[in-house]
Formats: structure tokens, C-alpha cells, sequence
């Protein structure tokens, strides 16, 4: 069965729309993320700035350069075999004299509107003649043929000089589609205690130990920026229900949710959010409509109408929660664990999971014992994930020196009828 895109939340294209969110990626690796709008104007530090409205229809992964305020595309490059030399580094002495060229020199080729991408023609301004196209080499190529040392230099080393160099003069950036994965991987690098240290294979073990899928019902305790939430919203593809358990009063602004480019309409149809007050069966509203004898105003009347929906909207969803019978609970918090197993636990349904994450691993321990000794959960199991990446390329496929230390722990249990009560 097909699901219409008009009724997912995720939004199915892949070019940039007015008020999309784009990450831009630099050349250095730093990503930026920005909204996109035909009338905005987008600044990147040092790089430059550009209208908005010039990647307005554009697709994912194309590498831009600035010019002017202008964006020209940059072809992407293929991957070739780097050859093995006698070259080694052992050899190099990098000092001030190695590069003799000034940096003066290099600033004065900026000023004459040299740019640093290869192989283009300029009109030189002092000459009438159309004849008078000069071509001007990249300043990257000007700086290696002065280079004392460049061939003494391995192969790789070439490559990665080449790149320190273009992260250096070439302003340009790359369009990086805001997936799962990449939101995910931006929050981790930029501030990882903002979703608690989640990264996106745990992220993406947490989805499957709670057997996320569309249709299903879900409860959800997010204080990970919504990583979870919209964890579970892009694997629900727009079909099922979410309910969110929060300690606001209003729905919790996710900071993550917002660059999703979830569609906002149907999103509204299948998330809700409780606080924890209205998550009791014994809460008493303190906005419980008044009985109303005489509409004074306009004003007043838009007021009352407003109340009404706010209260009818958390009366439905308060019915929905005590109505049980949920898939999985999926928890990430500050909370007692304990305590928020012990409070939503009864509205999951029979053999539903449940899956707690923590940067902590003592706090899951605790938990864990608690659990073994309750009969309405079965096998509570404690995991790590662990990751290690690796640089893919023709004849330099390795693993990365550096790895994060831990994307948290995971608890994960079977909720179970008590036969004995039922």
C-alpha cells in the first residue's frame, strides 16, 4: 500500500522549497543549519552571503561557490586511485621558507577577481577588447608549483595539502538534505548533551527495539531536543498515533522537529502532548470552561472559542491515553525511570516493548533489578552500542583515528498481561 505524501509528515521531494530547513556544509566539515526563504538572505561567515531565493528549486548535494553574491555550481569530482610512490614525509621541513609566497600576494590576486575554483575565464576590466580574456590559474595550483617540498610529499599528503588549501580560499558549500541521519549526526557534533549524548546508531536501535512502524501507537517521554519524536514520526511515514509526555504546559517546542520539514498539517493529527498533570487519572482541569450568559465581544468570544479547543483537545487526549493498549514506550529523560515505567506501563498493550536511554549506565542497572523483580515484564536486557567509523576511498580505506566514546545505554523490555490480576 502507497501512502499519498500529502497525508505523510515527511515531506516527499528532493528539491529545496521556500521554507525548508538546509543544512549547508562547509569545506572545513562544519555544517550550519538555515531556513530558506525567497526573501531572506543567507550568511555564512567568511564565505559570503547569497540571497535565500537562489536555491529555491535546486536538489540536495550540489557543491556551490560564492561569486559575487552569485551561486555557481561546482562539478562534483570522481573518485580516482591514488598511485603508490617511493615518496615518504620523512624528509620535509616546514618551515617559513618552504611556501615563499606572500601572503600579500595571494590577497592582491583575490582583489583582481581571481576565484579559487579551477578553470574559468575573466574580462579583464582595463581592457576594451574582447580578445583580452586572460586565463587565470586557481590559487591553490600557483601555491603547490611554489612549493619547496610539495614533491616530497606521499601521495595522500598531496590530497589532503589540496584540501587544507581549498577549505582555506574556496568559498563554497555543499546542500545537505536534513534526514534522520544527518539532523541526528548535527546535533551530536554540535552540542550531544542537547540530545543526550544520542547518536544515530543508537538512535536507530532505539527505533528498532521498539518495533517503530506505520500505524503503530506510541507513547513517548523526549527530553532529547525530540530526537525520539522524530525518530518516530519518519518511520511511522505519517500513519499511527504519538503521544508525548512533557513537564510544559504547552506542546514542547523540539528544536530537532523543526528541522525535519516534517508537513505541519498532518503532523498535527497524529502528535500529541500531555504534561504529567494531565497524564493523571485524577487531574482536574484549572481551565474547565465557565458557563458564559452573555458574550460581551468579539474579542471575547474568540477567547472562550480558543479555551474550548485547548480543554477539548487535552480531554481527547487524556481519553485516548487511559484507552491503552499502546505498541511501545520509548523514554529519554531526566526523570525517576522507575517511576515513568510505573505510571505509563499500564496504558501499553500486551507484549509491548519498552525502551529506555541513558547516557548513564548505573541509572539502567537500577532499573534493570527493578524490573526482574516485576511479573509484567519479561527479559529486561542492558546494550551499548558501539560504533567505529571508516574513511572509504580508493586505495585509503581506513579507520578513523578518533571515535566518540559512547552513544548512552539502552534498556529494553516485553510488558506482559498479569494474568493474576486479569
Amino acid at each position: 500500500m502507497f501512502m499519498d505524501s500529502a497525508t505523510s509528515p515527511v515531506i516527499k521531494h528532493n528539491d529545496i522549497r521556500d521554507g525548508d530547513t538546509v543544512m549547508l556544509q562547509l569545506l572545513n566539515g562544519e555544517i550550519r543549519s538555515m531556513k530558506v526563504q525567497k526573501d531572506s538572505n543567507i550568511t555564512l561567515g567568511r564565505i559570503g552571503s547569497f540571497p535565500g531565493v537562489h536555491l529555491l528549486g535546486q536538489t540536495y548535494g550540489l557543491t556551490y561557490e560564492i561569486v559575487e553574491k552569485e551561486l555557481k555550481v561546482i562539478p562534483p569530482r570522481t573518485l580516482q586511485d591514488v598511485e603508490d610512490t617511493d615518496a615518504t614525509n620523512e624528509l620535509i621541513n616546514d618551515d617559513d621558507f618552504v611556501q615563499p609566497m606572500a601572503l600579500e600576494e595571494i590577497e592582491s590576486w583575490k582583489r583582481a577577481g581571481m576565484h579559487a575554483s579551477v578553470g574559468f575565464f575573466l574580462k579583464l576590466p582595463t581592457v576594451d577588447t574582447s580578445e583580452n580574456l586572460v586565463f587565470l590559474k586557481d590559487i591553490i595550483n600557483r601555491q603547490i608549483e611554489q612549493h619547496a617540498n610539495y614533491s616530497l610529499k606521499t601521495a595522500y599528503s598531496k590530497e589532503k595539502y589540496k584540501k587544507r588549501k581549498e577549505a582555506k580560499y574556496l568559498k563554497a558549500f555543499t546542500t545537505v538534505e536534513p534526514t534522520l541521519f544527518n539532523v541526528c549526526t548535527y546535533w551530536f557534533r554540535k552540542n550531544p548533551t542537547r540530545i543526550r549524548d544520542i547518536r544515530p546508531d543508537t538512535l536507530s536501535q532505539i527505533m528498532n527495539m521498539a518495533n517503530i512502524r506505520p500505524g503503530g501507537r506510541y507513547i513517548a517521554v523526549d527530553d532529547a531536543a525530540g530526537i525520539l519524536v522524530c525518530g518516530i514520526l519518519d518511520r511511522m511515514g505519517g500513519q499511527g498515533r504519538l503521544i508525548t509526555i512533557c513537564d510544559v504546559d504547552c506542546p514542547p517546542a523540539y528544536p530537532t522537529l523543526t528541522q525535519m520539514n516534517f508537513n505541519h498539517e498532518a503532523t498535527i493529527s497524529i502528535l500529541s502532548s500531555l504534561n504529567w498533570a494531565t497524564a493523571q487519572p485524577d487531574y482536574i482541569s484549572v481551565m474547565a470552561p465557565e458557563p458564559v450568559t452573555e458574550v460581551k465581544s468579539e474579542r471575547h468570544r474568540s477567547r472562550l472559542q480558543k479555551r474550548k479547543v485547548v480543554t477539548d483537545a487535552v480531554s481527547n487526549t487524556r481519553e485516548e491515553l487511559f484507552s491503552g493498549e499502546f505498541d511501545a514506550l520509548v523514554i529519554s529523560c531526566e526523570f525517576d525511570i522507575l517511576q515513568v515505567v510505573e505510571v505509563l506501563s499500564p496504558y501499553l498493550a500486551g507484549s509491548a516493548s519498552i525502551v529506555v536511554h541513558s547516557p548513564h549506565i548505573q541509572t539502567l542497572v537500577e532499573l534493570q533489578a527493578k524490573l526482574r523483580s516485576l511479573p509484567n515484564f519479561i527479559a529486561p536486557s542492558l546494550t551499548e552500542s558501539w560504533l567505529r567509523c571508516y574513511q572509504v576511498l580508493p586505495g585509503r580505506t581506513h579507520p578513523m583515528m578518533n571515535m566518540s566514546g559512547s552513544g548512552g545505554y539502552l534498556l529494553h523490555s516485553i510488558k506482559i498481561y498479569d494474568v493474576a490480576k486479569t
